[in-house]
């Protein structure tokens, strides 16, 4: 069992957030308010020459990359090229930059979409990642973050570097994207529509039947603070236990809210994935009493800001 170590880690350490004013930026923003947050208006990350400028000016101690090009299930199938080409320069420029100045810790953030379409037991554990390709969906954008984590790996096998990631489920949150529904986090999205509907009805895209877990960005921030402070290199999952269909979500999230819509689906093809709930049990054997925000509480938290 790991035992937390008590000492000066985080203080003692200069730190650099990519993507620092999205969804989990904004969450590390109130407990890591001394690091360094940039936004993409900051620097382009698809330009290896900015980015090495960056890091020349900034000399940071440990990078944090939370920065991707993200979208919705759509937006993927219409651009994966697109999606593709922006992730493996972003990457594979911060990671390369930060080896080449000697930066002692990196820590990306990926997502559970990296993992196979299909396994054979769930959940799915770290060693499961490249037992299959990832979701068709997302697929170009699946691969591009499966290649950081396979980036980081062999960069600690070559040179010797201390990289690590974490692989969250689905996050949700405070500081998500409140008024473009095309770039919302699902549970805000979902949110979003009970607010704005007209007729008496919740209209969603697909069955309802696929089975997602979701986390609290807070949690994840909290997580990257720990994984900081005490000085942790390994790579692992981050995820609560519960594992819930869509259709089990909207209920929640309608009684959450005090409405009592009915649930309208439509276009059953948009489902994507059916299932990809990943095992805590590495998260929980480095931070075995970390607690998950309740999810109920997480719902009505994040209505009540967007109302």
């Amino acid at each position: 069992m790991f035992v937390i170590k008590l000492n000066n880690f985080l203080n003692m350490n200069k730190i650099l957030v990519t993507g620092g004013t999205g969804l989990v930026g904004k969450h590390l923003q109130e407990i890591l308010p001394n690091a360094i947050y940039l936004s993409s208006k900051d620097c382009d990350l698809t330009d290896i020459s900015k980015v090495k400028l960056l890091i020349s000016s900034k000399k940071p101690d440990i990078v944090v990359h939370l920065a991707a090009r993200v979208g919705g299930i759509q937006d993927n199938i219409k651009y994966p090229a697109d999606y593709f080409d922006d992730n493996i320069l972003i990457n594979t420029n911060i990671v390369k930059v930060c080896k080449e100045y000697n930066i002692k810790r990196f820590i990306g953030i990926l997502s559970t979409c990296i993992y196979p379409s299909v396994v054979e037991n769930y959940p799915m554990k770290e060693e499961d990642l490249f037992i299959g390709p990832p979701p068709l969906s997302n697929f170009s954008y699946g691969y591009a973050k499966r290649c950081l984590a396979v980036q980081i790996d062999a960069y600690n096998k070559q040179f010797g570097t201390k990289y690590n990631y974490l692989i969250p489920c689905n996050l949700y949150g405070d500081y998500d994207n409140m008024h473009d529904e095309s770039k919302m986090h699902f549970i805000t999205a979902l949110l979003n529509k009970i607010r704005n509907s007209k007729d008496g009805a919740l209209h969603l895209l697909g069955t309802g039947k696929p089975l997602r877990q979701f986390m609290y960005a807070g949690d994840l921030a909290d997580i990257i603070k720990l994984v900081i402070d005490n000085d942790i290199t390994e790579s692992f999952n981050v995820a609560p236990d519960f594992n819930y269909s869509i259709d089990d979500m909207a209920k929640m999230a309608l009684k959450a809210t005090g409405n009592n819509y009915k649930i309208v689906y439509d276009k059953p093809e948009l489902d994507g994935q059916y299932r990809k709930d990943v095992s805590n049990k590495k998260l929980l054997k480095i931070f075995p009493n970390f607690i998950f925000t309740d999810l109920k509480e997480g719902l009505k938290q994040v209505y009540d800001k967007i109302s």
